[in-house]
C-alpha cells in the first residue's frame, strides 16, 4: 500500500469575489483577511462575506483560513477573542496567527497555523510550534530544499506550508522594522509602507557614489511552478500563492496554472493526492507572465544566484514580447513571435534604465500604432506586455467550472423506482419514486440516461450513469427530471452536513522555547505574550520594537546581499570592492541606512544611520 499525503494548493483572496474565483479555478484552500488584525490592513473582510465564502468552499471540501497574523496590544485582545469566536461559529477552518498572546485567550477549538511572520527558519523553532499545538507551520520564504527537508524530518506529522509564487519580502518576515522606524507604520501590525520598493543611492564610507537611483532592495517575484515535485518530495504539504492585495484576474490565472501542474504530478505520483474535491475545466490557457510580475526567481531554493533582484523597477514588467526593430513615422516595427492586440499596455526600460510605458491604439501585423505621442525608443529595446487586453477580457468572463463527479444509479423496487446519487467523496443520497410499472412502447434506455445526466447549473457532473431495470419500463420525463432535481438538492445538503470542521483545542504546554532571551526581535507586544514565553522558559523578554524603539536596532535582516550583487562577496566570489566600507543606502528624502554584512550567517543587515 502506498502511503498517501494530501497536498493543498493554498490561494489568496482579497475579498469574497477573489475567494470564489480561487475555488472555481482549483484551490484546495483559501486564505483571507479577518475583519481586523490581518497582516494586510487594506485587505480586511466582513464576517458576512467570510461566512458566504465558507459556505461555498465547504461544498468542494475546500478549507478557509483567516489571517490574524499581527502582533496585538493588550487592549485589543478582548475584541480579538470575540472575533475569533465569531469566525469559528461561521465555520472557518483555521486561523493564521503571529502573536503568542492569543494562546492564553479563551479560544474555541479552532486550529491555529503559525504564520511566516513568526520567522520559522529552522527545525528547532518549528518543532516547538508543533509541540505547542500549531496544526500547520508557514515556513520562511528564504529556505532551501535541503532546509525544508530537514524541518520535515523533524516534524513529519506537521504539515509545512511553503510559498511558491508571488511577491518576495527582502527582509525575513516578521523581522522587518524599517517601515515602523521611518513612517510609523508597522509591518507586524499590517501597515507595511513598502520601503523595500523605493529607489536609493548606494554610497561608500567616503561618500563616493556606487549606484545611483536604483531599487536596490526590490526583489523579483517568486515562481516555483517548475519545482513543485521537488518541494513535495522535500516535505511541503501546502503550496502557498502570495497575493492578498491582487485582483481577481491574477488569482484566476495563477491558481489555474498551479492546479494544472499539480494535477499532472498526481497522475504520475500516486503517493500525493489533492486535498479537496471536484475537477476544474478551464476556458483559457493559464500563463504566469500575463499576471503581475517583476520577473521571476527561484530565490534560494537551490543556491544563491544573481537573478533574485529587480533593481531597475519595482513595477510589473509582464511578458517579454520582442524588441524594437525600427521607428517609422507614427508606428513602431517590432521583431518578435508573439502577437499584440489593440489596447495592450507595453512597457520598456529606456537608456537610463527607467521604466516607460505606452498603450497600443492599433496593431497591423508587426506594426504598433501607439495612443498619443510617439515615444522615443532606441532600436533593439526589449518590449514587455504588462496588460494583455484580450487575456483580460477572458478573465472578466466565466473562465472556469469546477464540477464534483457523481455516479447516478436508477433501479427498480417493489413500489416503483429508486434513484441514487453518489459523489466522488462517497456521499450518497437515495430517493424513491412510487409508481406502478408499465412497459414502454419504444426503447427507453438512451432517454433515461440522457435525462439522468443533465446536472445543469449545479456543482455536479454525472461521470457514470447506471440504469438497472429488468424491463423496458416507462417513466415520464417530467417525473424523472423532478426526481433528479430533488436528488441533487439533497446531495447538496448532504455534502454540507458531511463536511467535518476540524476541532483542535490548543493544549496547555510548558516545553522549553529555543531561546532563553528575547530581544525586540521576539515581537512581544502584550502581557499575554510575555506570560506565554515565561511559561516556556524564557527568562529575559524585551518589548516589541513598535512598543519601545531601539535607536541602534537592525531594521532589516536580508538574505539578499548587495555586496554579492555587485560581485564583491569575499566568501563566494572572492571579489574585492574598489569602494570603502561601510556602505550606505540613501533614500530620496536624504535618510541614510548603514549596511552590515554577516558572512557567518550569509545575511545583510540594514541599520538606520543616526550620525
Amino acid at each position: 500500500m502506498i502511503k498517501q499525503r494530501k497536498i493543498e494548493l493554498l490561494a489568496p483572496a482579497k475579498n469574497l469575489e477573489c475567494g470564489i474565483a480561487a475555488i472555481d479555478h482549483g484551490a484546495d484552500a483559501v486564505y483571507i483577511g479577518a475583519p481586523r488584525f490581518g497582516a494586510r490592513v487594506a485587505a480586511g473582510n466582513s464576517l458576512e462575506d467570510i461566512a458566504e465564502l465558507v459556505k461555498y468552499a465547504h461544498l468542494y471540501h475546500v478549507r478557509i483560513y483567516v489571517t490574524l497574523n499581527t502582533i496585538l496590544k493588550d487592549e485589543e485582545l478582548k475584541e480579538t477573542e470575540q472575533m475569533i469566536w465569531d469566525l469559528y461559529r461561521v465555520g472557518v477552518d483555521a486561523l493564521i496567527v503571529q502573536d503568542m498572546g492569543l494562546l492564553s485567550l479563551n479560544l474555541p477549538p479552532i486550529p491555529l497555523h503559525a504564520s511566516t511572520q513568526m520567522d520559522n527558519r529552522n527545525a528547532e523553532k518549528v518543532k516547538f510550534l508543533a509541540e505547542a499545538g500549531f496544526r500547520q507551520v508557514v515556513l520562511a520564504r528564504e529556505l532551501s530544499l535541503e532546509q525544508i527537508r530537514k524541518i520535515h524530518e523533524a516534524v513529519p506529522q506537521t504539515p509545512l506550508e511553503v510559498f511558491v509564487h508571488g511577491a518576495l519580502c527582502v527582509s525575513f518576515s516578521g523581522q522587518c522594522y524599517v517601515s515602523q522606524a521611518c513612517f510609523g507604520r508597522s509591518a507586524n501590525r499590517g501597515e507595511c509602507a513598502q520601503f523595500c520598493r523605493l529607489a536609493f543611492d548606494m554610497v561608500d564610507a567616503d561618500g563616493k557614489t556606487i549606484v545611483q537611483n536604483k531599487h536596490l532592495l526590490s526583489l523579483k517575484d517568486l515562481n516555483q511552478s517548475e519545482e513543485l515535485e521537488k518541494l513535495l518530495d522535500a516535505g511541503a504539504s501546502s503550496l502557498k500563492i502570495e497575493g492578498r492585495l491582487k485582483d481577481v484576474s491574477y488569482v484566476k490565472n495563477v491558481v489555474a496554472c498551479y492546479r494544472k501542474k499539480l494535477d499532472a504530478i498526481f497522475k504520475r505520483r500516486k503517493e500525493y493526492i489533492r486535498a479537496s474535491s471536484g475537477e476544474v475545466e478551464l476556458a483559457f490557457k493559464p500563463q504566469l507572465d500575463k499576471s503581475f510580475t517583476r520577473g521571476f526567481t527561484n530565490y534560494f531554493l537551490f543556491e544563491r544566484s544573481q537573478d533574485i533582484f529587480s533593481f531597475d523597477t519595482p513595477k510589473s514588467l509582464g511578458e517579454e514580447m520582442g524588441y524594437v526593430k525600427e521607428i517609422r513615422g507614427n508606428y513602431i516595427v517590432v521583431a518578435g513571435v508573439k502577437p499584440f492586440n489593440n489596447g495592450d499596455g507595453i512597457c520598456y526600460l529606456d537608456e537610463r534604465g527607467k521604466l516607460k510605458g505606452l498603450r497600443i491604439n492599433r496593431v497591423e501585423n508587426n506594426k504598433l500604432f501607439p495612443a498619443g505621442e510617439m515615444p522615443r525608443i532606441k532600436q533593439r529595446t526589449v518590449l514587455y506586455r504588462n496588460h494583455d487586453q484580450e487575456f483580460e477580457k477572458l478573465m472578466q468572463r466565466k473562465s472556469a467550472e469546477r464540477k464534483i463527479g457523481v455516479t447516478v444509479c436508477l433501479e427498480e423496487n417493489n413500489f416503483g423506482f429508486t434513484l441514487t446519487l453518489t459523489d466522488e467523496d462517497e456521499v450518497s443520497v437515495s430517493l424513491v419514486l412510487e409508481r406502478e410499472k408499465e412497459l414502454a412502447r419504444t426503447p427507453q434506455m438512451e432517454n433515461l440516461k440522457n435525462l439522468l445526466g443533465k446536472m445543469g447549473n449545479t456543482p455536479f457532473e454525472a461521470k457514470q450513469i447506471e440504469v438497472q431495470l429488468k424491463e423496458n419500463w416507462f417513466i415520464p420525463s417530467s417525473m424523472l427530471a423532478e426526481l433528479r432535481r430533488e436528488a441533487v438538492d439533497k446531495l447538496l445538503v448532504a455534502r454540507r452536513l458531511n463536511y467535518r470542521q476540524e476541532l483542535a483545542a490548543m493544549p496547555l504546554t510548558n516545553h522549553a522555547y529555543p531561546q532563553k532571551e528575547l530581544t525586540y526581535l521576539g515581537n512581544v507586544m502584550n502581557e499575554k505574550a510575555v506570560a506565554f514565553y515565561r511559561n516556556h522558559g524564557v527568562t529575559s523578554i524585551a518589548p516589541a520594537f513598535e512598543k519601545s524603539p531601539t535607536a541602534d536596532a537592525v531594521l532589516m535582516f536580508c538574505k539578499h546581499c548587495l555586496r554579492y550583487s555587485m560581485g564583491w562577496c569575499p566568501v563566494r566570489q572572492r571579489g574585492k570592492s574598489p569602494f570603502k566600507e561601510p556602505y550606505y543606502l540613501v533614500s530620496a528624502d536624504g535618510k541614510r541606512f548603514r549596511l552590515e554584512f554577516d558572512c557567518k550567517h550569509c545575511q545583510m543587515k540594514v541599520i538606520a544611520d543616526r550620525k
